[in-house]
This record gives C-alpha cells, sequence and structure tokens, in this order.
C-alpha cells in the first residue's frame, strides 16, 4: 500500500478531530470522595476521558477573593519593623543585647491596610465574654501559650512570628520549648546534644509507644539509654552500666531579640527509676548540681538567672536515662508561647496519653491560651462527608482532654491550609476541604473555642495554586514558604489584634 505524507498527515488530523469531538460527548462524574472524573460510564465503571471544558481548559475560578488577598500581602510589609524581619535574621550574625529600657508595646499602624479584606476570627456566642477573658489572660504577669500543630509549624515556624507579636504587645522575652534530642532544625534555640540521645514522639507511627505512656505535655521524651521498667522487666540494676550523656543550649542568632533574651531557664523530667545526677554549667561555671527525684512523677528544676547565659551545659550520669520532656526558655514576666510542632498528626494523640502525668506537668506549666493547628493531615484521606464529621468529633474530644486540665485556659483552633490534588489533569482544591473548613468551625464555636481559617484567608477555593506562583508555598502545594509563612502568621496577628484592642 502506497503511503504518501500528504495521507499520513490526512489521517492524523482526522484521527484528532474525532477524538476531539469524543470529548463533547463525556461527562464530568461525581465520585464518592467528592471528587469529579470525565468520561463515560460503562457498567457502573467510568472510563476516564476529557470533557470538552477540561480540554479547553474553560473551567474558571473567581480570583475576586485571591486579589483581595494581594491587596493585604502587598502592604504586609510595611507593618514589620526592620528589625523584626526573619529573612534578614537568618543570614545575620547578631549579638545577645540585655534589654535594660522600660518595655514600650508596639502597636501595628492599621491605617496601612485595608482591614476589612482580613480573615476575621469567629468565635462562640458568648464573643465579648470570650474575648475579655482571652485579654486577661494574654495580660497576666506571667502568661503561657502553647502551640500545639502538625508540620506547618514545625521548627517554630509561625509559632516564632505569633511569639514575636505578642511580646512586642505584652511584654515577654525567649522561644519557649525546646526538646533535646531533634529531628529537624528549630530557628528560636540552637540545641547539641552528645551520643546516645534518642527521641520519643506519642505521635511517631514508627515506634511503638512506652507502655507508661507519659509523654508529657509537650507529646515528645529524650532519653540517652534505652527504655527498661526496672521491676517489670526484671532488671538487675547492679548489671547496668554508668552512662554520662549532655547537651549544650544557646541563643539562636536567626530569630527575633526578644527570643534571644531568656533568664527563667526550666528542666522537665520524669519517670526516673534510678539515681540521676544532674549538672548544669552557665559558660563552663557550675551554677547547679542536684540528684533528679525517683519517684517516677513529672518534675521541674527550675533556674533564674541575671542574664542570658551564652551557653548553658547540662550534664547528666545515670545507669538509666529519666524521660526528659525538653526545656522551658522563658524571661520573667510577660508571654511565654511554646511550639509543640507533630508532623503528620491530625491532632487526634491526646487522650491516648498518660492523664496523670499530663496533668502533673499542666499545673507547673498553667497555660493561659491553647492554641491548635490541624486537619490538613486528614484531608488526603477522608472520604465522604459522613468521615470529616467522625474526625471533627474525634478531635473535639481530644481538644477538650487537654482543655480539662487547664485553669480555664482560652482555646484557639487554627484550620487547615488550602491543599489541592490532581484533578482530571488540573490542581484543584481537595473537594472535601471547604466542608472540612466549615464544619472544624462550627465544632468550634459550639464548644467555646475561637476559630481562624486559614484557608478563607489564602483566598478560599483553589488559591493554593497563586500562593505558590508567587512563591508563598511550596511546590508539594501544602507548606507556606518562609515569606508565606510570615505573610499568614501576620493576618492571624492581625484578626487577633482588631479583636482585642475592640472595646479600648
Amino acid at each position: 500500500m502506497n503511503y504518501s505524507p500528504l495521507k499520513i498527515c490526512f489521517s492524523i488530523c482526522i484521527t484528532l478531530l474525532i477524538l476531539l469531538g469524543i470529548t463533547y460527548l463525556s461527562s464530568s462524574n461525581t465520585l464518592p470522595n467528592g471528587k469529579s472524573q470525565d468520561g463515560f460510564a460503562v457498567l457502573g465503571t467510568t472510563i476516564k476521558y476529557p470533557t470538552s471544558e477540561s480540554f479547553w481548559n474553560t473551567e474558571s475560578t473567581s480570583k475576586e477573593k485571591i486579589k483581595a488577598v494581594d491587596s493585604i500581602v502587598n502592604n504586609i510589609e510595611v507593618l514589620v519593623e526592620p528589625e523584626e524581619d526573619i529573612e534578614k535574621l537568618v543570614i545575620e550574625e547578631a549579638p545577645i543585647v540585655e534589654e535594660k529600657k522600660a518595655f514600650v508595646p508596639k502597636i501595628p499602624n492599621l491605617s496601612k491596610i485595608d482591614t476589612s479584606k482580613i480573615e476575621r476570627i469567629t468565635y462562640p456566642k458568648n464573643k465579648d465574654e470570650f474575648i475579655s477573658q482571652l485579654k486577661a489572660h494574654l495580660t497576666a504577669s506571667k502568661s503561657r501559650i502553647i502551640h500545639y500543630g502538625d508540620s506547618q509549624i514545625e521548627g517554630d515556624r509561625m509559632s516564632s512570628y505569633i511569639r514575636n507579636k505578642l511580646q512586642n504587645l505584652y511584654g515577654g522575652n525567649g522561644p519557649g520549648f525546646t526538646p533535646i534530642a531533634q529531628v529537624y532544625e528549630n530557628i528560636s534555640a540552637v540545641v547539641t546534644t552528645s551520643e546516645h540521645w534518642t527521641r520519643h514522639a506519642a505521635f511517631d507511627p514508627s515506634k511503638k509507644r512506652f507502655a507508661h505512656k507519659k509523654y508529657g505535655a509537650y507529646t515528645t521524651l529524650s532519653r540517652f539509654t534505652p527504655y527498661y521498667d526496672i521491676v517489670a522487666d526484671s532488671i538487675n540494676s547492679d548489671t547496668l552500666q554508668l552512662v554520662k550523656a549532655s547537651f549544650t543550649v544557646k541563643p539562636s542568632t536567626k530569630t527575633y531579640g526578644r527570643m534571644r533574651n531568656y533568664t527563667t531557664i526550666g528542666f522537665h523530667y520524669g519517670n526516673a527509676q534510678l539515681p540521676v545526677n544532674l549538672k548544669v554549667f552557665n559558660s563552663g561555671s557550675l551554677i547547679k548540681e542536684t540528684e533528679l527525684n525517683t519517684d517516677g512523677n513529672y518534675h521541674e528544676i527550675e533556674i533564674n538567672l541575671p542574664n542570658t547565659p551564652a551557653i548553658l551545659t547540662f550534664e547528666l550520669e545515670s545507669k538509666m536515662s529519666p524521660d526528659i520532656y525538653g526545656i522551658t526558655l522563658d524571661g520573667n514576666e510577660g508571654i511565654s508561647l511554646d511550639n509543640v510542632a507533630m508532623r503528620g498528626s491530625a491532632g487526634t494523640i491526646f487522650a491516648g496519653l498518660n492523664s496523670e502525668n499530663f496533668a502533673q506537668m499542666y499545673k507547673t506549666l498553667d497555660p493561659k491560651v491553647l492554641i491548635f493547628q490541624y486537619g490538613g493531615n486528614s484531608v488526603p484521606y477522608v472520604k465522604d462527608s459522613l468521615e470529616v464529621e467522625q474526625y471533627t468529633r474525634y478531635l473535639k474530644n481530644h481538644i477538650n482532654w487537654v482543655r480539662r486540665k487547664t485553669n480555664n485556659a482560652s482555646v484557639i483552633f487554627i484550620g487547615p491550609t488550602d491543599m489541592t490534588t490532581t484533578e482530571n489533569g488540573q490542581m484543584k482544591t481537595y473537594p472535601l476541604l471547604p466542608y472540612l473548613n466549615h464544619t472544624l468551625r462550627e465544632m468550634c464555636n459550639d464548644n467555646n473555642i475561637a476559630y481562624w481559617s486559614t484557608f478563607n484567608a489564602m483566598g478560599g477555593e483553589n488559591s493554593m495554586q497563586h500562593w505558590v506562583d508567587q512563591k508563598l508555598a511550596g511546590s508539594d502545594y501544602t507548606h507556606f514558604s518562609l515569606t508565606g509563612t510570615r505573610i499568614i502568621s501576620e493576618l492571624f496577628f492581625l484578626s487577633l489584634y482588631m479583636d482585642l484592642i475592640h472595646d479600648e
């Protein structure tokens, strides 16, 4: 058979026209998980095939909300003091400077932005009472805030921005909590460990949980020897070798000035079964030596210094390590804010912890405000609206479990970001994410919890693509970049700040 180039070209064109014509016969079908799938339904099975709309990409997304966010984002820069710019701090070596002058609050200049476009916090029906109590908690002589969240706050991201703003507004110093054995860099404190140290997290699925479930208020612990139960495991302590371990702590040069100053150091431990000797050195000089309490309960050793230590060294010696929950680095007054990041967690691990141990630690820490930031890790896995509602109920039970351990702390929930998935070759918001956002808000407001929607603040449905295009979010279409983190943190803080000053 004779095939000329013209005939081949003609055949290709005819074939393409037929394939294009079939797109007008294809339809979009909704799957049980809310996603749409283009194609033909044959005997209950969908054969994938693009529709004419998806082929020509004629589906449009409203950009009005995103443009409104842009109008704020473009002016966020004017609200950030030069010395507060974290992007500069990460490359500058800044000396430790003690703050001696009287505290003067830094008040944002709201005249420089259109505040009507800022996503506001939604409150329970008793909004005025809630805000009044929150203000009282934040303005107390000492106010600890614990910020629990998933990987969006890992490495002190978001928490450090919020902490800095609140400390500039109400006073306070230090980065708060930091673990000993770390799996990611913490920008707000530098911790270096000797060998032997291991990290154990209640939310880590790769490791079996300890039977005692005593992971403390920060849900992680560090050890320098393997864990054994002396009684249950029939361990003869005489057969164990004496182990020495140490770690050092020094201020970070990659964070805000107030966080580089701290004079109140807390060493938090528990579940000590055998004698442990602890020595603490400030720049090589011994400032504390003590034996840890071996009653198995939670305890804190507090160290108060006149000035920020250039480098603290903790030396421990024992045949068996206690569970060390971490250290807190705070000022003498004002705001302290602890960052508790749980990679991969959906926030439903709290009620599985040892209640007595958790309550003991909370009695000492006495948090005035709790911030929970979860939901993103559940988005890819919920299959329908019933699973969204089920997850929300589980989350409510865990938040209330924690809240019952507090002295009537105020609770704020920060909702999940926009997240995208591939649908018919396009990046689109997970179909159940808007419903999750709505359901979380309702659950929170019905349970005396304030709710702030990160999803709406970003611009709503399909806004993640815009944030990625503007380099405000990463190529994983989930996590913010450094600049994006600052922007979203500023948007949350401004929403909170406008409510706090409303009645002033």
